[in-house]
């Protein structure tokens, strides 16, 4: 019963950091999963995949699962750097080796 705690990465269809912020605490799957002969649904007998607890903070879900005893490791976001650029930059006559209007 091994968590993984983490802090989800931007949705690629989104521009903003929405939903985020916040530290997720979920089971990594025990049981492998398993398609139904008859309707060919996918299914498992873990329950506990379906478990997603968030936190505030990393040192919150650290605390959770120190306290109920779930062996856990934590993966560090990775943040993005970002360059601002500005639409007249495509303009440029100083492009060198790229493609131009």
């Amino acid at each position: 019963m091994t968590a993984r705690i983490y802090r989800p990465a931007r949705n690629a269809m989104q521009s903003g950091q929405g939903k985020t912020h916040r530290w997720l605490l979920e089971f990594e799957p025990e049981a492998r999963r398993e398609v139904e002969p008859l309707m060919g649904w996918t299914s498992s007998s873990d329950m506990k995949q379906q478990l997603r607890l968030s936190f505030d903070s990393q040192e919150a879900a650290v605390a959770y699962a120190q306290k109920n005893g779930i062996a856990y490791r934590v993966e560090e976001p990775k943040d993005v750097e970002r360059r601002a650029v500005s639409y007249s930059d495509n303009f440029k006559f100083n492009r060198v080796g790229q493609w131009t209007h």
